[in-house]
Parts: structure tokens; sequence; C-alpha cells
């Protein structure tokens, strides 16, 4: 049985409008800044806490300035000599097209107990290879 689809016109110009309307990802970081809060005593068992700002324009997700902002974090781990991280919280905003996100995170030497930890070096080699700039 052989069938046969007729494709409106509209369609297939509905289609391309569609195509020319995504606009490639180009984001643009408008500066991340890093502070340790405290450096905690890894002889007591104490872990260091960073704090981060983050803000960008044009971010597709909330998890793009979330990731600038992972970014930033564990650059500083790196650097401080801290070896891992434990996300405690974020606050995302968003205000005239710039998205922005204050996060806070334990640092340690030796990995944490728990399921959910970064490997901070890790985490500086995968923003490298997408581009996401680092403090």
């Amino acid at each position: 049985m052989t069938r046969i689809v007729l494709i409106s016109p509209l369609m297939l110009a509905a289609c391309a409008a569609s195509e020319s309307a995504v606009r490639p990802y180009a984001p643009v970081y408008l500066g991340a800044e890093a502070a340790l809060l405290g450096d905690g005593d890894e002889a007591a068992g104490e872990a260091g806490l960073v704090q981060v700002s983050a803000a960008m324009r044009g971010a597709r997700t909330t998890g793009d300035v979330e990731d600038y902002a992972a970014c930033a974090m564990a650059r500083l781990a790196v650097d401080e000599g801290y070896g891992f991280a434990r996300h405690l919280r974020t606050r995302l905003q968003e205000r005239g097209g710039v998205s922005s996100a204050d996060t806070v995170y334990t640092l340690s030497s030796d990995k944490p107990r728990g399921l959910v930890m970064i490997d901070t070096k890790d985490a500086v080699e995968t923003c490298a290879e997408h581009d996401i700039p680092t403090v």
C-alpha cells in the first residue's frame, strides 16, 4: 500500500523559521569571586568553607551559572591544597538578563564521607574542556 503525504509550504516555512531562530550558545562571563570563609583545622576533622559569587549573561539554564561558580570554587580549592569539595547551598538570581549564583562549599584535603563530592582537580579539567573560566 502506497501512502502519499502532502506537506504544506507553510509548514516548511515554519520549520525554516524556527531553525534560524536558534542561537548558538555564547555565554558572557561577567566575573566570579571565590573567598575562603575560614580554614578548617584538618587535624581536628574540620573542613574549610568557600563562598563563590558568579555572574554571567547568556545562561541557557540556571545550571550554566552554577557550573561557572563551581569552576571558580574548584580553582581556589586546588590552589589552596584542597582535593575535595561538597556543595552546601546555592542562591540563584536573574535580573536584567544577568544570571548570578551565590554558593557555599566545604573543602577538605581527604575524600569526605557521603555519596556526593567533587574532586577539585577533575573539576578544573572539566571546566577547561568546556571553556568555563576559573578564578
